[in-house]
């Protein structure tokens, strides 16, 4: 258990027999009343966000949770097998389990987040960045890189984004997992 007041971001809390991440949190002292705290929390199963208010010195439960890096080896079915990079053990996890999922390639190391005394895996998560080659992209015209125009490209994993006018197919890029945005090129 864990006082309210001792809420921090990334602390895992179990309510209404689900799984939340604390994402954001403020110690509030209103003119009138008693303090509380003011916590956004985030579901571990579905990513939605809630906010709720706790008076100062309510007991909640806290979850135990451990990251540990798990590389990944392959596709089978609808669940990728991650290996543990310490015991060498192999699980299997849902392709619903996985942010980013569409810039997973083999050899990739991943965070798997899993609670630590039912030793269940929440989810899994790739690198903020990862470096991809483009597979196809129709070619850039010479000087058309005064302008901020973007072009569609299929990335290796087989993922689509938006580029810049200037990268042409089999170049190696940077790619931001959360939205699947551009970041740069790889030289």
């Amino acid at each position: 258990m864990i006082n309210s007041q001792d809420i921090k971001n990334g602390v895992c809390i179990r309510m209404d027999g689900r799984l939340y991440f604390v994402i954001e949190f403020l110690h509030v002292k209103p003119g009138k009343g008693n303090t509380i705290m003011r916590v956004k929390f985030k579901d571990v199963v579905d990513g939605r966000v809630l906010e709720r208010r706790f008076n100062i010195g309510e007991k909640l439960e806290d979850v135990r949770v451990e990251r540990r890096p798990y590389q990944f080896l392959y596709k089978e079915g609808d669940d990728y097998i991650f290996m543990n990079q310490e015991t060498y053990e192999q699980i299997p996890i849902a392709h619903d389990l996985i942010t980013g999922v569409d810039f997973l390639k083999e050899g990739f190391i991943c965070d798997v987040v899993s609670d630590a005394s039912t030793d269940t895996v929440l989810f899994a998560e790739l690198p903020t960045k990862v470096e991809l080659a483009i597979a196809y992209t129709e070619p850039g015209l010479k000087g058309d890189t005064a302008t901020n125009t973007l072009k569609p490209a299929k990335l290796e994993t087989g993922a689509e984004i938006r580029v810049p006018l200037f990268i042409n197919e089999g170049e190696i890029i940077r790619v931001d997992t959360r939205d699947g945005s551009y970041c740069e090129r790889v030289r």
